[in-house]
């Protein structure tokens, strides 16, 4: 705002209609106040969504996420970069656009049929292409190292389903809340690939 603002209409502004910058203290205290206090699943958060929105049927267990801890890190740093690409992006886009891929791939999952969800919002249309490009960067570097890729559609399900829940659990909720855009780029400096050095990138995953 680059003046004054009273306590009250920060707090009820703040990331509504208000961009505060990552940097701002008081955003900082409401982002860790929030965690401190997140610890009741029942809390209610500005803009929450239902539990159907995290795919609760989608089991993902500590084996998983250790096997596939590099394509995490890799689909994350696809997002990081979009949202690096695009300043304007939030946490709604992140998660709107991890929702509308996970859909796609447990259609093709449970019915081996290819389903794109429509979607005219081209911010979600240039997040996707970017995770879907990094999963098949994925699959080429398994295949040059391996022969051949591993990598299975339910794979990359349970890992798009991982980050949406991470994205769900970071974000405040409010319309302008960019606290999971703020978690990733704190993972993810830039750099051109993650899959190219995984061992520099591994373990910076929190489990939410």
């Amino acid at each position: 705002m680059h003046g004054k603002i009273c306590p009250q209409c920060c707090g009820e502004q703040r990331e509504v209609t208000l961009d505060c910058p990552s940097d701002c203290p008081y955003l900082q205290q409401a982002r860790e106040h929030a965690t401190t206090h997140r610890a009741n699943p029942q809390d209610e958060r500005p803009g929450s969504t239902d539990r159907e929105a995290s795919f609760p049927e989608v089991e993902i267990n500590e084996q998983f996420l250790y096997e596939r801890e590099e394509l995490i890190l890799g689909l994350s740093f696809a997002m990081a970069k979009s949202a690096r690409a695009d300043r304007s992006l939030t946490d709604r886009d992140l998660i709107a656009a991890l929702g509308s891929l996970a859909k796609s791939y447990q259609t093709m999952v449970n019915s081996s049929i290819i389903y794109q969800p429509a979607t005219a919002n081209v911010a979600h249309q240039g997040i996707a292409r970017d995770v879907e490009a990094m999963v098949r960067e994925f699959r080429e570097a398994e295949k040059q190292h391996i022969g051949h890729t591993r990598l299975r559609d339910s794979d990359v399900l349970k890992a798009l389903v991982f980050l949406l829940r991470l994205g769900l659990g970071r974000t405040s909720g409010r319309p302008k809340s960019r606290a999971f855009v703020d978690f990733l780029f704190a993972q993810f400096p830039a750099k051109e690939s993650v899959i190219a050095e995984p061992g520099e990138a591994a373990g910076r995953i929190v489990i939410p």
